[in-house]
């Protein structure tokens, strides 16, 4: 089971305030953007719907049916964000919409110039480690699976808009700078992580990637791994984390977790021997590892793993 990364749900709007069951709409306006909470409460179809601005959206619980760019159709579930261009009409399907088990969703409509605002900042100031590459919103990457550090900080905005406070649209504007840098830094991690082998040639992030990927058994060092990359310890250290918003260590740890997880699942993989494999030489710090990251301790995954798979 891939663990899911969700904004907080928000209160629901009492049957008697609701002005539609179909997309039912709260808005709070700030300076650079306008955050949109939806509610569906009945099952519906082809709902359409249009921003003049870049929108930035997010489900919070339920289920949508995306149909995007004409023929883009994809199952929409809280965990998930979605990057919407101006213009661009969504048609939006609710096939378990009910009055029990409505949907609700956040969409943010964000000004163009605080967009590019945010991101010639960055390029000018933070630029990326490949002279080729740069800071920017990939449209082509427009469903992504949240991070949690995102999740954190949709959290953050939403509150931020909703409260009643002189300097909420100062402190609306850091979160939404926050914002746009996750999710980029989402998006990259899409682009380096889950597709390093297309880069291979032509990112050092990418080859690093595919070396730890295949030897996390081993004593992956941060001074082997910035010397793969041609770049210093402190250099490459503090560019992994702003371009991928996580460190390279814990980059490793994730990974191990990952495979570990896919050790366990076999019956013949004891926790000690998964903790070896995974580059763990301490059990005990592998059983603290593990519950860190996913919740529970890798000897109660192992024996509950069809329960898990089945939530």
């Amino acid at each position: 089971m891939e663990k899911k990364f969700a904004p907080q749900t928000q209160a629901l709007t009492s049957l008697r305030q609701l002005q539609t069951l179909v997309e039912h709409r709260s808005t709070f306006n700030l300076n650079h953007c306008e955050l949109n909470i939806f509610e569906t409460h009945q099952q519906s179809e082809r709902v359409s719907l249009k921003f003049n601005d870049l929108v930035f959206t997010a489900m919070l619980r339920g289920k949508k049916v995306m149909n995007l760019f004409g023929d883009k159709r994809f199952d929409y579930l809280p965990g998930e964000s979605v990057i919407v261009p101006s213009n661009e009409e969504m048609i939006i399907d609710f096939p378990e919409a009910s009055l029990h088990t409505p949907t609700q969703c956040i969409a943010l409509a964000i000004d163009e110039e605080k967009i590019k605002e945010t991101v010639d900042l960055l390029n000018e100031k933070y630029a990326k480690v490949e002279q080729n590459e740069l800071w920017n919103i990939d449209l082509n990457r427009f469903h992504i699976k949240n991070t949690q550090e995102l999740a954190s900080t949709i959290d953050r905005l939403v509150y931020v808009s909703k409260e009643n406070n002189v300097s909420k649209d100062l402190f609306a504007n850091f979160a939404l700078q926050e914002l746009l840098l996750r999710l980029m830094q989402t998006q990259a991690r899409v682009l380096i992580f889950d597709n390093y082998m297309q880069y291979i040639n032509t990112n050092r992030f990418a080859h690093v990637v595919k070396y730890i990927r295949e030897n996390l058994a081993e004593n992956l060092t941060i001074e082997k791994l910035s010397d793969m990359a041609c770049m210093s310890k402190a250099h490459f250290f503090r560019s992994f984390k702003r371009e991928f918003g996580l460190s390279p260590v814990e980059f490793i740890i994730q990974e191990r977790v990952k495979l570990a997880k896919r050790l366990l699942a076999d019956p013949s993989t004891s926790v000690t021997d998964a903790s070896y494999r995974v580059g763990f030489q301490n059990v005990n710090y592998f059983c603290t590892i593990f519950k860190k990251y996913e919740g529970t301790t890798p000897t109660y995954f192992k024996k509950n793993l069809p329960i898990l798979k089945a939530s």
